[in-house]
């Protein structure tokens, strides 16, 4: 194997490592994901099934304006230390204000997860037009006005009559955000529930935006942003809307919904889901956050919404690892950092080994190059007598390849915890105030980008091709500043892996070079 080849392999490898966990999902996994869509859409289970969606529930959509959800006004609020949730007169959840001051937008106030799009949480749409009608121009009543949780769960009763029939949704708040819903009717008449539109809030490439749907099999359900159909699916446990950070979702575990997937604006295709109600309807639900903790307790099942994408496998039980760390530490910085060594110290034996060989085939360059030079003519002599060094002198040529190629599922899981994490708003290290957002100071992408270039130099390499060796070098540069802009969290992880693969390829070369030197005065 020639030296060349091994060498173009540990810069691709090198390369991959921090392209691959970014352009992968963007580039790949998502086309994947439509083409996966259409596959099985020809291979539902029995408990799954997709149909045309009623034609009247996109009219019935396209009669309500957004002069109407500006009129209607709010009626009722629920305060809690953690949100503040707006009751309009159609007895919706109009907005859901986070409180926390980590959450607060750019000039300062309070985040409104629910934006002014249509369909709002709790929206009620009846198959019936002219009952449609009435119902989006009949003020419903409410039991209490003003609730406050403190600490508890309070419930309130919204009543809206109808001329043909009385509606009425009971309706349980928890200080954790998440809620019960029963919807009663006089009289039998089909409708439908509104989930909610999307939250309005982290918008980013690298995350998932859309719905997620949870079979009664466990399986996921994706529908992203731009691919909304109009689709009916049966049996579905959980009906998500999520951003990068929040969520608003109903969920049924024990008793799973028939959940309608359409668009309210064909235009863009953000996908919009409803329930299909009964006349004695019981639900739960959940507005906020996607922290994994508070889902986990209302019910583990939950955090299936908290999605990493093709990496998720991987991706839950590294988050679950670094969120045990945190518990002892208490600081997120600090526990990815030994996240960090723990899974260096895991892969020790596999790069030891391979900086070891790294090592050995440096020093073998003046001998390939005589080999190159006596059998270069003759490549299947040459391969042989190459495979034969490797062998004598206990090196493997691609020693210094596997250790990186092994990293990349690594790396690409870690990013897509860290930049999916809530966990990390408004968490601080150091001069950090926010390791969801870019490092302010530019410290650490630039601490990265040096680490890399010491590592570089005291890394063992025998190039042939001196331009091969230029990118090699460049490579820190072209690092340091595509990571100007990314999360100061994914910079910690990665500064962190440089310097101890920095620290272990020094003590490994002391080793090598005395065992080296060992042997030159033997021979003496």
């Amino acid at each position: 194997m020639k030296d060349e080849g091994m060498m173009k392999r540990i810069i691709i490898a090198t390369v991959i490592s921090f392209v691959f966990f970014m352009a992968y999902d963007y580039f790949v996994i998502q086309p994947q994901t439509k083409v996966a869509k259409e596959v099985a859409q020809h291979q539902k289970n029995a408990n799954t099934n997709t149909t045309k969606t009623n034609n009247q529930i996109e009219n019935s959509n396209n009669k309500i304006s957004k002069t109407e959800v500006k009129k209607a006004k709010i009626i009722a609020t629920v305060k809690s230390s953690a949100f503040e949730v707006h009751i309009d007169e159609l007895g919706r959840i109009s907005q859901y204000i986070l409180e926390k001051n980590i959450f607060n937008d750019d000039k300062g106030h309070k985040l409104e997860l629910l934006g002014t799009k249509l369909p709002k949480p709790m929206e009620i749409r009846f198959k019936n037009e002219e009952l449609n009608k009435e119902s989006f121009h009949t003020p419903v009543t409410i039991d209490k006005n003003d609730v406050v949780l403190n600490g508890k769960q309070q419930t309130v009763t919204i009543t809206q009559k109808l001329k043909e029939l009385t509606l009425q949704k009971i309706i349980t708040f928890y200080p954790d955000g998440h809620y019960d819903l029963n919807v009663k009717l006089s009289k039998d008449e089909p409708y439908f529930l509104a989930v909610g539109y999307e939250p309005q809030a982290a918008v980013t490439m690298y995350a998932f935006h859309g719905a997620i749907l949870e079979n009664p099999d466990g399986t996921l359900e994706k529908i992203e942003d731009g691919d909304a159909e109009d689709k009916t699916f049966n049996n579905i446990k959980i009906a998500a809307m999520v951003d990068q950070y929040y969520t608003t979702f109903m969920y049924n575990l024990k008793n799973p919904m028939t959940v309608i997937e359409t668009s309210d604006n064909p235009s863009d295709k953000v996908p919009v889901l409803y329930i299909k109600g009964e006349q004695n309807l019981n639900l739960y639900g959940y507005i906020g956050p996607k922290y994994v903790e508070v889902l986990k307790s209302i019910n583990p099942e939950l955090t299936k919404v908290v999605d990493y994408g093709f990496m998720t496998f991987l991706a839950k039980p590294m988050f679950s690892v670094i969120a045990f760390l945190y518990n002892i530490v208490h600081n997120w910085g600090v526990a990815i950092i030994l996240f960090v060594v723990l899974v260096r110290l895991i892969l020790f034996p596999l790069t030891y080994r391979g900086m070891v060989s790294m090592y050995k085939l440096k020093e073998m360059a003046p001998k390939m190059k005589e080999l190159k030079e006596k059998y270069g003519k003759d490549p299947q002599k040459f391969q042989m007598k190459t495979m034969e060094m490797y062998k004598k002198e206990g090196a493997n040529p691609l020693g210094g390849c596997l250790p990186m190629l092994i990293q990349i599922p690594i790396f690409f899981a870690i990013y897509r915890v860290l930049i999916n994490a809530i966990e990390l708003k408004g968490a601080g290290f150091l001069w950090i105030s926010d390791l969801s957002a870019m490092d302010p100071y530019f410290i650490l992408p630039v601490l990265m980008g040096l680490t890399m270039y010491f590592h570089q130099r005291v890394t063992p390499n025998n190039f042939t091709d001196p331009m091969q060796e230029k990118i090699f070098k460049f490579l820190p540069l072209i690092f340091t500043f595509f990571f100007f802009s990314f999360a100061a969290g994914l910079v910690l992880y990665w500064t962190t892996n440089n310097i101890l693969s920095f620290l272990q390829q020094l003590v490994i070369n002391k080793k090598m070079q005395a065992i080296e030197k060992a042997k030159k005065e033997a021979k003496k």
